[in-house]
């Protein structure tokens, strides 16, 4: 969990541990005796552990008497829940619907910085390529509802952003993600033909570090910077946003320094023909 989630989860757990001494519960097992809980779970609430639900809210407010403070305690349990969301809820119905809510988040964006380590970024690949990467997605979440292709339509809707407006777009890519196969050769290499066709875009930087590139910084998970206002990190688990603006300057000093070791121009140009090469054989 983000720093900023966690600090929110544990000033909630202590203003409701505050509740309930005012109530009159002394002890974190006296309110559970009250509400029917275990009193692991009391502490596990007033000291941050365990995000407390909607419901938890309601009761807890009931009991010591504060009905008051419901909703502003519920919008706060829903703001640390967008700072840590778990793909499965997020996913609950389809995959689409996270693409469509990416979409106002880049209209507003004047300044994005990207970096992924093992895949093409989502906004510069084919529809071949996404649709695979969304198959992967429906089975390791066990989407239900698999709307693939909606997804995919949606994410390649991004694309209108790369040829309107001024903004600029840096992206960094590992060599690791030329060759991280999806689809197969023939996929792969339309991906990497379409990577070398809009790196010629005058508003967008397509950086890659070499596998054998001295690092000053770990490449860590991937992660895309928008202005300087939100960074949202992957990771198997969770989408976590980053708004906290001292977590913020560390994500854009991370990039700085990723950046150190990319090469742009025709030497990233080599090293994606080099892959096409590879795949070439490969078929």
């Amino acid at each position: 969990m983000s720093n900023q989630a966690q600090e929110a989860r544990e000033a909630l757990g202590a203003r409701l541990r505050g509740f309930r001494k005012d109530a009159g519960f002394a002890s974190g097992r006296a309110f559970a005796v009250a509400t029917g809980w275990a009193e692991s779970k009391v502490s596990r609430i007033e000291n941050g552990k365990q995000n407390a639900s909607e419901d938890d809210i309601r009761v807890w407010c009931e009991r010591t008497r504060n009905q008051e403070h419901i909703g502003d305690l519920i919008a706060t349990v829903r703001h640390i829940e967008e700072l840590w969301m778990e793909w499965r809820r997020l996913f609950q119905n389809g995959a689409a619907s996270r693409q469509q809510k990416s979409l106002p988040v880049y209209a507003r964006t004047k300044i994005f910085r990207i970096w992924h380590p093992t895949v093409i970024w989502g906004t510069l690949q084919t529809a071949e390529y996404s649709a695979e990467v969304f198959k992967q997605v429906v089975q390791l979440y066990e989407i239900t509802n698999d709307d693939s292709d909606a997804a995919v339509a949606k994410r390649l809707e991004r694309q209108k952003y790369l040829y309107s407006g001024n903004r600029i777009f840096n992206v960094l890519l590992a060599e690791q993600a030329l060759y991280t196969t999806f689809g197969g050769p023939d996929v792969m290499k339309a991906q990497l033909d379409r990577l070398l066709a809009v790196m010629r875009l005058p508003r967008l930087s397509v950086g890659i570090i070499p596998r054998d590139a001295r690092l000053a910084v770990w490449p860590g998970n991937s992660f895309s910077m928008f202005d300087d206002k939100l960074v949202l990190v992957e990771t198997y688990s969770a989408e976590i946003s980053v708004t906290q603006p001292k977590e913020i300057e560390l994500y854009a000093k991370a990039f700085a320094l990723i950046k150190q070791s990319a090469v742009y121009g025709q030497p990233a140009r080599a090293l994606i023909l080099s892959a096409v090469q590879h795949f070439d054989r490969a078929r």
